[in-house]
């Protein structure tokens, strides 16, 4: 994956922080990457359909580091982010409160 404004490829050290949640049944993740070059936050969202369809992977941004780093704070709230049926206080917001 690439940073949405400078194009630079992400390494592994790049990723801040994934969360993951159920909504209609399918698995999504949002994993935040944070471009150590132009100091704006990539999001990498993963689709895992479980009806049948594939899964899909696309990138949002850019955000700003400021907007990135609360959305990344609200995550830190929760001790289980990769947990799709967890929900915590973090959870529900993170996902607007679409959650299954």
């Amino acid at each position: 994956m690439e940073c949405v404004r400078c194009k630079r490829t992400f390494l592994k050290e790049d990723r801040i922080i994934s969360i993951s949640g159920s909504i209609m049944g399918d698995e999504h993740t949002d994993t935040f990457l944070l471009c150590p070059v132009c100091q704006v936050y990539t999001i990498g969202s993963c689709w895992d359909n479980f009806t049948g369809g594939d899964e899909t992977v696309s990138s949002r941004g850019p955000f700003e580091k400021a907007q990135g780093d609360y959305r990344v704070e609200l995550i830190k709230k929760c001790e289980r982010p990769w947990d799709k049926k967890c929900r915590c206080e973090a959870h529900p917001e993170y996902f607007n409160d679409t959650l299954d």
